[in-house]
Formats: structure tokens, C-alpha cells, sequence
């Protein structure tokens, strides 16, 4: 019973996480983020390496409206 009541908890959190981010999506412009470049954080680029998506240095803004890999 108690398995149970955490399983069922745990699908709320997880249902309120994923509504949370649809209404995020819906709600900008286009339903795009700003700034995904992962060379725009300090975070992810420690190193200070270029977008391996676009291109850009960590100090320019994302080059690709709509980013693909490159294969």
C-alpha cells in the first residue's frame, strides 16, 4: 500500500513537471527557447569550445534559427 502511494505521488510530480514545461513552450514566441546554444553556458563550456550545433563562439549568440547536427 505504501509502494502504492509513492508510485502514485510520484506520477503526479512527474505529470505537474511535464505540464509545467508544455505551458512554458506554449507560452513563448514560437515555441522556441532563447539561447540553447550550449557554448552560452559557463556550465556546460568550460572549456570555451565553439556550438558543435551552429558554430558560435560563447561570446555570440546562436547563428542557426533552426540548429541540425551534423552528422
Amino acid at each position: 500500500m505504501v509502494f502504492l502511494k509513492v508510485a502514485l505521488i510520484s506520477i503526479v510530480f512527474i505529470g505537474l513537471a511535464v505540464l509545467g514545461i508544455a505551458i512554458k513552450i506554449w507560452a513563448k514566441k514560437d515555441g522556441k527557447f532563447a539561447g540553447t546554444c550550449a557554448s552560452q553556458s559557463p556550465y556546460l563550456n568550460k572549456e570555451g569550445e565553439n556550438c558543435a550545433v551552429c558554430g558560435a563562439r560563447p561570446d555570440e549568440k546562436c547563428q542557426s534559427e533552426t540548429p541540425t547536427i551534423a552528422a
